[in-house]
C-alpha cells in the first residue's frame, strides 16, 4: 500500500474515532444532566418535607406555594434548587445526609444543569 493509501486510511481511522468519543461524550453529558435532575427533584422534594425548609425557600425564590408546579418546568428552576441548598451549608450537609450522597456531588449537579461554573469576564 502506498504512503497515501496508509495516510488516508489512518485519517479515516482517527475520524471514526472522533465520532465515537463525541457520541460518547454527549451520552454522557446527557446522562449526567438526567441525574443532576433526578437529584434536583429529590432535593425539592427534600425542601418540601418541611414546612419551614419550604417556607424559606419560596421567600428566597420568590415564588408563591401554588406556583411551584409550573416553576419547575422553567429552564434553571431545578439549578436554582440545587444554589439554594448549596448556599446554606447546614442544609446541604442535611440533604446529602437524607439522600445518602455526598455534598460536593450536589454541587456537581448543580453545575450540571447551569451548564458549568460562573466565571467573571475580567479585562
Amino acid at each position: 500500500m502506498s504512503d497515501q493509501g496508509r495516510s488516508d486510511r489512518s485519517r479515516s481511522d482517527r475520524s471514526r474515532s472522533d465520532q465515537r468519543a463525541s457520541g460518547q461524550r454527549r451520552a454522557g453529558s446527557r446522562e449526567r444532566r438526567e441525574q443532576a435532575e433526578a437529584l434536583a427533584i429529590e432535593a425539592l422534594s427534600f425542601l418540601a418535607s418541611d414546612a419551614e425548609r419550604l417556607g424559606r425557600f419560596l421567600a428566597l425564590s420568590g415564588i408563591g406555594a401554588e406556583q411551584i408546579r409550573s416553576a419547575a418546568a422553567e429552564p434553571g428552576f431545578l439549578a436554582g434548587v440545587l444554589e439554594h441548598l448549596s448556599s446554606d451549608e447546614p442544609l446541604l450537609l442535611a440533604f446529602a445526609g437524607h439522600a445518602g450522597v455526598d455534598p460536593a456531588d450536589v454541587v456537581r449537579a448543580r453545575v450540571a444543569l447551569s451548564g458549568g461554573p460562573w466565571e467573571r469576564d475580567t479585562p
